[in-house]
């Protein structure tokens, strides 16, 4: 999946309700503020805090700005 400048401008975090960063790589979505790591499972985003997974210091600081 690839998610487009459009569709990640409409998606948040449900937390936060922040901007969410895109990782084709992982296909995962990341919140910087709550650090964590929403996974994209058969092309639908998992906005759920109980499938998120919290990211390292070190992910946080490899994201692109």
């Amino acid at each position: 999946m690839a998610v487009d400048a459009r569709t990640l401008a409409i998606l948040a975090c449900p937390l936060c309700k922040g901007k969410l960063v895109w990782l084709p790589a992982t296909q995962q979505l990341v919140c910087r503020a709550d650090k964590l790591a929403y996974p994209v499972r058969d092309d639908m985003p998992m906005l759920l805090r109980t499938v998120a997974r919290e990211l390292t210091l070190d992910e946080l600081e490899q994201l692109p700005s």
